[in-house]
């Protein structure tokens, strides 16, 4: 392996390249403390990934706009209201071209509902690797809490 292909390397593992990861769950209105179950795959993209664990992530955030007390202008503001990290596995070592699929059932954290006007509450889940560099994911993707 020359210099080049090193660097190529790392910049994968870097930038969370070296795996593809999904994640799948009920697409349905959820409520806080429901029990839900989540699938997590992920695919190695050509490489060996040594990875910490697998990890579901859940994220809901409050959004809007309000008007500053002693002054005419708008001000933005996002305020994190839930931040879990779910460890599903532990480590392990994918191999290269190897597809590992995790399934587990857990509990989405209490907080506020999701609710959408001049202020808004997202929720948000993702799977995720523990690994070097950047954590392959699956991306976050929104979903409704009641």
């Amino acid at each position: 392996m020359g210099f080049l292909d090193k660097m190529k390397d790392m910049g994968s593992a870097m930038t969370g390249g070296a795996a593809r990861v999904s994640i799948e769950y009920p697409h349905q209105p959820m409520r806080p403390g429901d029990s839900i179950s989540v699938r997590v795959t992920a695919v190695s993209t050509g490489k060996e990934v040594k990875s910490g664990g697998v990890y579901v992530d859940i994220h809901a955030t409050e959004q809007g706009q309000v008007k500053c007390k002693n002054c005419q202008k708008m001000t933005g503001f996002q305020n994190e209201t839930v931040k879990a990290a779910i460890s599903i596995a532990p480590a392990f070592i994918l191999q290269p071209n190897e597809t590992k699929t995790f399934e587990a059932t857990i509990q989405i954290p209490m907080g506020q509902p999701t609710y959408n006007g001049t202020l808004r509450h997202e929720w948000k889940i993702r799977g995720r690797l523990d690994a070097f560099g950047n954590d392959p994911d699956s991306g976050f993707q929104s979903f409704e809490v009641r």
